[in-house]
């Protein structure tokens, strides 16, 4: 299903890029429009993750310099039965994270530096679950070729801005083409939402929740990223919307997550799901039950294993500087946290 629900979507994807060259440049246009879509799909199956990843600043990680974060991925994936993908930071404030690669053999993770400062031990495991699942299910391919696609086709639809009205391009709809053209090109990110099913991340919400065993660990972190999301802004994702479904929260700032071209579902509708499988399951704690129904809003005050509880009891020891990938150490006592079932 994964593969024909692939090929479906490069061959939308191709009439849309013939399409703009029609109305750019004609019959001439159209055809060179579809060697440069054969050639985008050809170089986005072999090269489109690493674009993602470089389009966002990731900086590949190890045990050396984040061992928390990649002990969590590796044990995370083993729990899964998947290859260890490749790990990385972004060095970015909004907490969010994806996935990415042509198959599970070689897939990368993200995290932002946001994420692993606002989120406790616990909510960056299931984030991380969910992006696996996603992983696992090869919806990465799909995400990864889609972001590609749908940048180029952008491009693609500026070139009209300079030929829609020359006399010379052999296009029958001279001005008027171009500028539908122009129109277009800026609503390929839309195409893109609509084209990816929401429903996957319905889909790698109960599989990642599987994964990490509570699905209200997940259900805190989806809140917690929402509301960060909503007042952090990302300038990577700014400058490349299209991006935009491959994280686990819309990264776009001031973006409606319900609307009807949403890239997301329902940040409520999803959080709703996994209390839901929670009752399920059984044997959810009632703190974590708490925070997952009612977040109160003193949880931003308080960071993640990679920052400092906003109340910490006095350490037993002096806190000893700790790796971090971007020459920061935190201060402050260690946070004591719950081990997880990757312990």
């Amino acid at each position: 299903m994964n593969t024909l629900r692939t090929a479906m979507l490069l061959a939308a994807m191709t009439a849309l890029f013939m399409g703009v060259g029609y109305l750019i440049g004609g019959s001439g246009g159209m055809m060179i429009a579809l060697l440069f879509a054969a050639g985008t799909n050809l170089f986005a199956y072999w090269n489109a993750d690493k674009m993602v990843l470089r389009m966002n600043n990731a900086v590949e990680v190890d045990e050396k310099n984040a061992p928390e974060y990649y002990a969590i991925v590796q044990a995370l994936a083993r729990q899964a039965g998947l290859p260890m993908p490749r790990t990385y930071l972004i060095d970015n404030p909004q907490p969010n994270a994806f996935a990415t690669g042509r198959n599970p053999q070689n897939a990368a993770v993200a995290a932002s530096t946001g994420l692993l400062e606002r989120l406790s031990h616990e909510e960056v495991a299931a984030v991380m679950a969910h992006e696996l699942a996603h992983v696992q299910h090869r919806d990465t391919l799909t995400m990864t070729i889609v972001a590609t696609l749908a940048g180029a086709i952008s491009m693609l639809g500026n070139f009209a801005f300079f030929l829609g009205g020359s006399r010379d391009n052999n296009n029958p709809f001279g001005f008027v083409g171009g500028l539908v053209a122009m129109i277009v090109a800026p609503f390929a990110a839309m195409v893109v939402q609509m084209a990816v099913s929401r429903t996957r991340e319905y889909e790698a919400d109960r599989r990642g929740a599987e994964i990490c065993g509570h699905p209200l660990w997940l259900a805190s972190a989806l809140d917690k990223i929402a509301r960060g999301a909503e007042r952090i802004p990302n300038p990577d994702a700014e400058r490349n919307p299209a991006m935009a479904h491959l994280f686990i929260i819309n990264p776009l700032h001031g973006e409606r997550m319900d609307n009807l071209f949403s890239t997301h579902p329902s940040t409520e509708n999803r959080i709703a799901a996994l209390q839901e499988m929670a009752r399920e399951m059984g044997g959810a704690s009632p703190s974590a039950r708490r925070e997952a129904q009612a977040p109160a809003a003193a949880d931003e005050a308080r960071t993640g294993p990679w920052g400092s509880p906003a109340d910490p009891a006095p350490p037993a020891e002096p806190a000893r500087p700790r790796p971090n990938p971007w020459g920061r150490n935190p201060t402050g006592p260690r946070n004591v946290r719950s081990k997880g079932p990757w312990s």
